[in-house]
């Protein structure tokens, strides 16, 4: 039957379940007022009439920990278990009033000064617990006295008193820990939501730069291509020119080999007007100097980058989410124009060389300027 005595005990005061016992949603058991205990020690905050709890809240059962939720009656309006206080009943009516109660024996201390003298009386003035013949003849003959058994009531009461006081106090400590605990989880989810929310801007603004340096570079590679065709085709027009002098100068080679003169003199004359041609090359267009530079296109971010080492957490008196995304995507936008994009803008007008229409080159060679 000990096995059955375990499980009538009450998981809270460790005793037999007094009446009434409660039965929580998970089918564990408590006393109704250790119950109402451990709801006060979970809810310090809650407002009480007459020590008992009169609003709905929640604990947790001790057993599983499962959560168990109160209506405005509080523990009140958890249901009875009547089988488990019928089966207490039977418990105590058929094996605990059977047991033979032990015989106790009770070890009275005996007065140091009177050895033959059990203690039987208290010394309120000394505090401490004395004999009788200590009151008459010994050193408490003139100290107030009082019965052992009324002191040892009231000091009992009073032991117990605090310590029911502590566990309450425990209780509500554990509560608040509970819920401190619970903030410290707050504070981590609330933190990483923060963190992804700055990873979430500063992506966009990496986005914003990243189109921001295609456009440019898309610029840059016009130009490029631009130059590099028109020296491209330059280069084959001086080529082809090259391939047709060294085609007249062979044959004007040959030409000297002739050993007669008069078929020389006839093949002179029509030569000297190709090399004469050839010799005139102010057909061909010429590289002004500085034509292959692109400096035009420098970028600074001085501005940008002191605006960047400023970026910090907006204010209370800032303007909402949305606004503050479309600045930041307008300002990033416009400086980039206005240091890099507005500068390739006013000199792919202004400032770049035409492409040159043909000019006269007399004595110069391809590359070079007169």
């Amino acid at each position: 039957m000990d096995s059955l005595e375990k499980q009538l005990i009450c998981p809270i005061c460790l005793e037999m379940f007094t009446k009434p016992v409660v039965i929580l949603p998970c089918q564990h058991n408590l006393c109704r007022k250790c119950a109402n205990d451990i709801f006060q020690s979970s809810n310090p905050y809650l407002p009480t009439r007459g020590g008992t709890v009169t609003s709905g809240g929640r604990f947790r059962c001790p057993s599983c920990r499962h959560e168990v939720v109160l209506n405005r009656h509080g523990v009140y309006g958890l249901q009875r278990n009547l089988l488990v206080e019928n089966i207490i009943d039977m418990y105590k009516q058929e094996y605990i009033s059977s047991r033979p109660s032990p015989e106790q024996k009770v070890d009275q201390p005996m007065c140091e000064v009177h050895e033959d003298e059990k203690i039987n009386i208290y010394c309120l003035s000394c505090c401490v617990p004395t004999c009788s013949m200590c009151k008459v003849f010994g050193a408490h003959k003139d100290c107030e006295v009082a019965p052992l058994n009324s002191i040892y009531q009231t000091q009992k009461t009073e032991l117990s008193d605090r310590i029911a006081m502590m566990v309450g106090n425990n209780d509500r400590i554990q509560g608040i820990i509970s819920q401190l605990e619970e903030t410290c989880r707050s504070i981590e989810e609330n933190g990483r939501r923060q963190k992804s929310k700055v990873c979430e801007k500063f992506d966009h603004l990496y986005a914003i730069l990243e189109d921001r340096k295609r456009e440019m570079n898309v610029k840059v590679n016009a130009e490029q291509e631009e130059k590099l065709n028109y020296i491209r085709r330059l280069t084959r027009k001086y080529g082809d020119h090259l391939e047709s002098m060294t085609k007249i100068m062979e044959t004007g080679i040959q030409t000297l080999e002739e050993p007669e003169m008069a078929v020389f003199l006839q093949n002179t004359k029509p030569l000297l007007q190709k090399i004469a041609e050839a010799s005139n090359t102010s057909h061909l267009e010429r590289v002004e100097r500085g034509y292959e530079n692109m400096d035009h296109y420098s970028v600074s971010f001085k501005r940008e980058g002191r605006a960047l080492r400023n970026i910090d957490f907006a204010r209370d008196d800032d303007d909402d989410e949305e606004e503050d995304e479309e600045e930041v995507a307008v300002d990033a936008d416009s400086r980039a124009g206005q240091t890099a994009s507005g500068e390739v803008d006013s000199l792919n007008e202004e400032a770049l060389p035409p492409l040159l229409p043909p000019q006269p080159l007399s004595t110069c060679r391809p590359g070079t300027s007169s």
